[in-house]
């Protein structure tokens, strides 16, 4: 009914840059947060970034500074912009939103598949 599709990840050198975004398609009336998780050690997905509706970002404090989240409701879209990137941000990036499908129903949470994200030192 709703999928979300990354693109964007890839291949670079510790220090560059990355940009990620996800779009969202489907049976869609709104979307309330949306985000980025990665895996992480004895968690199964830890938060990278979300950003509300209306524009307020969250972060790890190991992306402060150098992660930037944004959206574009038109769009059902949300990108991350990856700046100073270091092997260990090295991972599968995944997107997540909670969607409102019927203008009655609660939000439901939709993960996208995953996009690699790769940084060499």
């Amino acid at each position: 009914q709703v999928q979300l599709v990354e693109s964007g990840g890839g291949l670079v050198q510790a220090g560059g840059s990355l940009s990620l975004s996800c779009a969202a398609s489907g049976t869609i009336f709104s979307i309330e947060d949306m985000g980025w998780y990665r895996p992480a050690p004895g968690k199964q997905r830890e938060l990278v970034a979300t950003i509300t509706r209306g524009g307020s970002p969250n972060y790890a404090d190991s992306v402060k500074g150098r992660f930037t989240i944004s959206r574009d409701n038109a769009k059902n879209t949300v990108y991350l912009q990856m700046n100073s990137l270091k092997p260990e941000d090295t991972a599968v990036y995944y997107c997540n939103a909670n969607v409102r499908v019927r203008t009655w129903q609660r939000p439901n949470n939709y993960w996208g598949q995953g996009t690699q994200v790769t940084v060499s030192s």
